[in-house]
């Protein structure tokens, strides 16, 4: 997680990044929309384990940063190499309770999933901040690649009944938006990743990584 203010009036922005991993041997979908009281500027992202400093769903407190990058990653049976059958992806992070402040349980299983949330706080104006994800650099295995158009994630937060606040999707290789985060807005949900498998690959451990980031005008 990485959570940033700056004092432009220009831009402003804040990003973190997610660590991706593919081995090979050679949806009902749901999230959260809250408010959060208003006040000087400030975007809040996290990407997996993070933590938020200040009082429940204000976001409050001193700008900084923290927490690791999280890693997703696969393994590829033998036998399934390059068949065109999904895999589900694990994940190390261990971050299950919202970090709007409430210590509601968005995601549940960490570990295959992980829990992305983005909120922008500000005093006035409708200006509105924009949450994206690059994947332009592919994972990479010596001079073997593995495009990032390879992964894909679904969503859910059970309990909760608004659909789609970050979508699910693909990963298309560039860099996409996901959603677009009102003033006073925090939106979290739960992302759940799986590889395609839709060619045979060299053997071998691939390494990549995306980055999302969070701006606003």
């Amino acid at each position: 997680m990485k959570r940033e203010t700056r004092s432009s009036t220009t831009h402003h922005a804040v990003s973190a990044c997610l660590a991706l991993l593919c081995v090979a041997e050679m949806a009902s979908a749901h999230a959260w929309s809250l408010n959060i009281t208003s006040g000087s500027r400030r975007l809040f992202l996290h990407v997996g384990n993070g933590a938020l400093s200040g009082s429940a769903g204000t976001m409050n407190g001193t700008a900084g940063t923290s927490g690791a990058i999280n890693l997703v990653e696969v393994s590829v049976p033998v036998a399934l190499l390059g068949n065109g059958t999904a895999l589900a992806m694990t994940s190390n992070s261990t971050q299950s309770t919202s970090l709007y402040g409430d210590g509601n349980n968005t995601c549940p299983t960490p570990a295959s999933a992980l829990m992305i949330g983005a909120g922008y706080r500000r005093n006035s104006g409708a200006a509105n901040a924009t949450l994206t994800v690059n994947s332009s650099t592919s994972l990479t295995n010596g001079s073997d690649t593995i495009p990032f158009t390879e992964i894909s994630w679904t969503v859910s937060a059970p309990g909760s009944g608004v659909p789609n606040v970050i979508p699910a999707g693909t990963f298309n290789g560039g860099t996409q938006t996901l959603a677009t985060v009102p003033g006073n807005t925090y939106l979290e949900n739960c992302h759940t990743y799986s590889y395609a498998n839709s060619a045979v690959r060299p053997a071998g451990t691939y390494n990549g990584r995306v980055t999302y980031t969070l701006s606003s005008p």
